[in-house]
Formats: structure tokens, sequence, C-alpha cells
């Protein structure tokens, strides 16, 4: 029985990972940017979802659409400003310019909100749902549909319209997508913007079933990396998957041997992807790759 509330609870969570790392591996797909700064944009719009709730007592759920406009006009910021400067730089460069951004970010929310934790309750924090043996907290189970409503909007964006068509032909053949007259810069920009916006809805859910301060961005982070490692750079299916992966690997680790080694997981999960298959489960082997 506690086998499958673990299943049951990692594959929930999961859902949730899978929502967080989408962004962070489709501004890799197309820019080749590893972005360090992704859990502190998360943890920004957690706390943005914190501040909403306390002055106008705004659900976490009402706030995302508000969340996301607001992330994707930060994120297309940040890259206007920085990212885009050392993108075409060796790839050392974005990780090193990125990483600033996560400090900047971090101390920013430290002086406005200091560096005490921060949750949203509502009237579902502790709820559950009884399911015979099983139960579903009700706060998680909201949070893995949204993260599946979000998922689903993204696949379609990327697929069924002409935005998507020319980030799609931006990651696949940069010089063909400027011979057919996309405009790969203004495409960047979008991007960017849009896997930040993504985290509208992260960051409410996290704001909704996770305690938060500044410097969560860490944790966060090393568990979007081990995601998007595991599934494969670049690959939005690839993201699913190793989220999920993560999500019950996690939920089995707190079972078996404690909740102290959840915070290790990510870890061994990058070391021993990169050992045995570093291109990940859905990702390409690179020309470097196959030289080494």
């Amino acid at each position: 029985m506690n086998l499958i509330q673990a299943l049951i609870s990692g594959l929930l969570v999961g859902a949730v990972y899978a929502l967080m790392a989408s962004g962070l591996t489709l501004v890799f797909g197309v820019m080749r940017v590893i972005n360090l700064a992704h859990g502190a944009f998360a943890i920004l719009a957690a706390f943005l979802t914190f501040s909403l709730w306390q002055w106008f007592g705004l659900d976490p759920l009402v706030s995302i659409p508000i969340l996301t406009v607001v992330m994707f006009a930060v994120g297309w910021l940040a890259y206007v400003l920085i990212v885009r400067h050392v993108r075409s730089s060796h790839v050392s460069m974005s990780v090193l310019a990125t990483f600033g951004i996560a400090l900047l970010l971090e101390g920013v929310m430290g002086f406005v909100w200091g560096n005490q934790s921060a949750a949203v309750r509502t009237a579902y924090t502790d709820a559950s749902i009884t399911v015979g043996p099983f139960y579903v907290p009700t706060a998680t189970l909201i949070a893995a549909g949204i993260a599946v409503v979000v998922l689903v909007g993204l696949h379609l964006l990327l697929d069924h319209t002409w935005a998507g068509r020319a980030i799609r032909a931006s990651s696949a053949n940069e010089s063909g997508a400027l011979l057919v007259g996309v405009s790969v810069k203004a495409i960047a920009a979008t991007t960017f913007g849009i896997g930040i916006a993504t985290l509208g809805a992260g960051g409410a859910i996290i704001a909704a079933t996770y305690p938060f301060i500044p410097g969560s961005h860490y944790q966060w982070i090393a568990r979007l990396l081990a995601i998007v490692v595991l599934g494969g750079l670049g690959s939005l299916p690839g993201a699913v998957i190793g989220a999920l992966v993560i999500g019950v690997a996690e939920q089995l680790a707190t079972l078996w041997l404690g909740a102290s080694w959840v915070v290790a997981v990510p870890f061994l999960v990058i070391f021993i992807v990169l050992l045995v298959r570093p291109q990940g489960i859905l990702g390409q082997r690179l020309r470097e790759d196959a030289v080494a």
C-alpha cells in the first residue's frame, strides 16, 4: 500500500516538476542557453503570488493569468538586457550570466520580502481526497491538473501556431529560419519570455504547496537541471518523462531512506545519467559527443 501511495504522489508531484522544467528545456532547445536563473525566477513568481494573496486575498489559482503575463515581461526584459549579449558566446558565458541573474534576484527578493519563510495558506492547503485506502492532497491534485493544462497549451502553441513553428524552425536550423524570413532575434526574446512565463503557474503552485525563502532557488534549479539532463536537453517530451521519474524517485527515497535523502536525488540522477547516457532519454547526441 505504501509503495502505491508513493507512486501516486510521485506522479502528481512529477507533473508539477514537468511544468517547471518545460521552460528551461525550451530555452535550451532554441538558444542553447542553460538558464541557471530559472529557479530564481520561479521563487520570484512565488513571492509575487504571496504578495497578491497577502494584500488582496487573491487565491494562487486566480493569480496565475496575472503572473504569467508579468513573468513573460520579466523574462523578455532579462533577455534583452543581459542574455542576448552573451547568447552567441561560449556556453560558459551564458551560464555565468544567468547565475549572476539568479544572485541578483535572490538579493532583490531578500531586500523586498526578507529571508523569513513564506507560504500561502488556502482552504485546500491541508485538505485531501480519499480514494479507497489511498489519499491525495487536494493542493497537489489541483497543481498537477494546472500543470497538465499549461503543458498541453505549450504543446499546442509550439505545434499549431506560426510563432510555434518559428520557434521550432529556429531550434532546428537558425540559418535556415533566417532565410525563410524568421526574425531569429525576436523569436529568441519571445522564447525566453515564454520559458519564464510558464513559471507564472509554477510559482503560484510553489507558493500554495511549499514553504520558500529567496535561497530556495538553489534547491529548485538542482532538481530542474536533473530533470532536463535525464530527459534530454531541449526535449519537451523528455522533460515530462524526466520529471515523472524524478518525482517518483523522490517519493521512493522518502519511503525507503527518509525525507533527508530527497535533496540528494537530483544530484544522483545527474551523476548517473552523465556516466551512462549523457544525451538523456530523448536527447540527441551532439557532434562533439560522437567525436569523443
